[in-house]
């Protein structure tokens, strides 16, 4: 049964953009995830921990066979394998972020997963890339569609530059 998943691919160390590009190129190597439609790359301030450097974020659209949990365990293997471990400070520096921001109208929360994403709503650096590929999706808590999330997000201190 193919499921469909929304993720964000964000970095802020290193070669931010390739880090990116990896990431989301890895999520489709073994086979049980098609990506089928991505944003454009974006450069985000950072939100929460501001003493770093500046993000580069995106977000994908797939299809995937995989149930939520081991799409999670997919996505943290891919973060560990470019490099990604322990994080020192909540919200800190990473070399790359993977994070499931929908997966089909689930709303579930199993250890150390919630869904949909429970930042997700209040983040420019989300939903201006889910925006570029489904600004009509509507958000299976909110009942809103992320264009109008984002419509109506303050978008003060989140600043956000195409690349």
């Amino acid at each position: 049964m193919q499921h469909t998943a929304y993720i964000s691919a964000g970095s802020n160390i290193g070669n931010k953009l390739l880090n990116c590009q990896d990431g989301i190129v890895a999520i489709t190597r073994s086979g049980k995830s098609v990506l089928r439609d991505h944003s454009r790359f974006y450069k985000t301030e950072p939100v929460d921990y501001r003493e770093q450097d500046w993000f580069v974020n995106a977000a994908v659209k797939i299809e995937t066979s995989l149930d939520p949990l081991q799409l999670l365990g997919e996505l943290k293997s891919i973060e560990r394998e470019a490099g990604r471990t322990g994080d020192v400070i909540r919200f800190g520096p990473r070399v790359l972020d993977l994070d499931i921001l929908l997966y089909d109208d689930m709303v579930i929360k199993v250890g150390d997963l919630c869904l949909p994403h429970p930042r997700m709503h209040k983040r420019h650096c989300i939903l201006k890339p889910v925006c570029d590929i489904a600004p009509h999706l509507v958000h299976p808590v909110l009942k809103k569609d992320m264009q109008y999330l984002l419509d109506n997000l303050d978008h003060e201190d989140q600043g956000v530059i195409q690349l």
